[in-house]
C-alpha cells in the first residue's frame, strides 16, 4: 500500500533537496484573489443604453486587468471609454488602458460604454477579473501572473501593429500604427486614439498615428443622414469637479477636406456621461447641433455671439434622449487654436445648465457624417492639460 505524503511535507522535501544540490527550485506562488463589480445601466432609451462598470480589486495588487462577462439577451456594445473593449457573440472582454491598469488591494477603477438592445436588457449575472470569478470575497489560489515564462502580451518594447506604415492609400509611410477595425484603439504617451465607427450605413475608415497627438483618418462614408463615426484622441479622464479645477486648457491644429459632411469637435463628458459638451471648431456640409429650439431655418441658438474661453460662439442646448447636450459653435471656423475649457465649464454653471459637475473625458476628433469618397483628416498636433 502506497503511503501518501502531505503537501507541506512534500514541499519541505523539495526545498531540502534543492539546497543539497546548491540550487533552490521556485515553488508555486499563491496569491490572494478576489474582486467586486458594480454594473449600472445609467440610462436607457428605445434600442439603446448607457452603462458604467466599477471594478474593485479585493486581492493582492495587480498590474494589468481583464474583465469579462456575457450578455444573455443579445446586447451589443457600440461605443466605449476608459477601456479597450472587444465583443465576440455574447462574450464581452474589457481590458485596462495605460492609465488605469494598476489596482492595489481595495483599489477601484471604472469605465463606461453605450450599447444596443432589443426585447430586454438584463444586467449580466457574473464577471471574471483576470480569469477569477468576482464573488465579492477573497480566496488564495496559484497566481496566474507569476508564470516563469513571460506573457508575450507584456513585452517591454511595444511593437507596431502589423498594419503600420503605408499599406493603405493615404496612410503616411512613417505612421507607426494604423487600423481599420470598428473599435480599434492605440495607446501612446498617455493618449488613446480611437477609430470608433458606429453609425448605421457607415462605409470604411482607417485611422493611423505617429503618436497619440499626431494622427489622422482616411474615411469613405456615404453622404446619407446620421453620424457615421467619431475617430478621436483622449488623455485619460479629468475626474475633477469644476470648482476644483485651477485650469483646463487645450490646443489643436488640424487639416480637413474641402468637401464632405463633418465637424472638428471636442466632446467633453461630465457626471458619468449625463452631460455632453461639444465644441465645434470647424464644420462643413449637412451637419448641425442638437437644439431645443427650431424655426424654419433650422436650429436656433440659446445664446448668440458669446465670447468665452478665447473664442466667440453660438450656443445650443438640447438632448439626444440619453444625455443633455450643450453645443458651442464658433462664429467663424478655424483649424487651429487654444481653448480655455475651464471657462466654458464655469459659464455653464452660471447659467444653471449644470451644477458643480465632475468632468470626465475631454475627447478631440472628427465627427463624420459623410465624405462621398475617400477623404483625409489629420490631427497635426494636440495637447490638453489640467490642474
Amino acid at each position: 500500500m502506497r503511503r501518501r505524503t502531505s503537501v507541506a511535507t512534500a514541499a519541505a522535501a523539495a526545498v531540502l533537496a534543492a539546497v543539497g544540490t546548491g540550487v533552490i527550485t521556485a515553488l508555486p506562488s499563491y496569491a490572494a484573489t478576489g474582486c467586486r463589480v458594480a454594473y449600472t445601466v445609467s440610462n436607457q432609451w428605445p434600442g439603446g443604453f448607457g452603462a458604467s462598470v466599477a471594478v474593485t480589486n479585493l486581492g493582492d495588487p495587480i498590474n494589468g486587468w481583464t474583465l469579462a462577462w456575457s450578455y444573455s439577451a443579445g446586447q451589443q456594445v457600440t461605443q466605449y471609454w476608459s477601456t479597450a473593449l472587444t465583443q465576440s457573440g455574447s462574450q464581452v472582454t474589457a481590458r485596462n488602458v495605460d492609465y488605469n491598469g494598476s489596482l492595489g488591494t481595495g483599489a477601484s477603477t471604472s469605465f463606461g460604454f453605450n450599447g444596443s438592445w432589443t426585447g430586454s436588457n438584463p444586467v449580466p449575472t457574473s464577471f471574471t477579473l483576470n480569469g477569477v470569478a468576482c464573488t465579492g470575497g477573497v480566496s488564495n489560489s496559484p497566481s496566474p501572473s507569476r508564470s516563469v515564462t513571460p506573457s508575450p502580451s507584456r513585452s517591454v518594447t511595444p511593437s507596431p501593429s502589423p498594419s503600420s506604415g503605408s499599406g493603405t492609400p493615404g496612410v503616411p509611410s512613417d505612421a507607426v500604427w494604423s487600423a481599420s477595425g470598428q473599435w480599434d484603439t492605440w495607446v501612446n504617451n498617455g493618449y488613446t486614439v480611437y477609430n470608433n465607427i458606429w453609425g448605421s450605413g457607415a462605409g470604411s475608415q482607417t485611422v493611423w498615428a505617429r503618436s497619440g497627438t499626431n494622427w489622422g483618418v482616411i474615411a469613405n462614408h456615404p453622404r446619407t443622414s446620421g453620424v457615421k463615426s467619431y475617430p478621436h484622441t483622449v488623455k485619460g479622464s479629468v475626474n475633477r469637479t469644476v470648482s476644483s479645477l485651477a485650469s483646463l486648457t487645450s490646443s489643436f491644429n488640424v487639416s480637413v477636406p474641402t468637401d464632405g459632411d463633418y465637424s472638428t469637435t471636442y466632446d467633453i463628458w461630465a457626471n458619468n456621461w449625463a452631460y455632453e459638451v461639444m465644441l465645434w471648431m470647424n464644420w462643413n456640409g449637412a451637419v448641425g447641433p442638437i437644439a431645443e429650439q427650431y424655426d424654419a431655418n433650422g436650429a436656433v441658438p440659446a445664446f448668440r455671439n458669446v465670447s468665452l474661453g478665447g473664442h466667440t460662439w453660438n450656443i445650443y442646448r438640447g438632448s439626444n434622449g440619453a444625455n443633455a447636450v450643450f453645443s458651442f459653435l464658433r462664429t467663424s471656423k478655424t483649424n487651429s487654436g487654444t481653448v480655455d475649457i475651464r471657462a466654458i465649464m464655469n459659464w455653464l454653471r452660471t447659467q444653471n445648465w449644470w451644477g458643480d459637475v465632475t468632468v470626465g473625458e475631454a475627447q478631440f476628433g472628427f465627427e463624420i457624417s459623410g465624405t462621398g469618397g475617400s477623404a483625409a483628416f489629420t490631427d497635426n498636433s494636440f495637447s490638453i492639460a489640467w490642474s
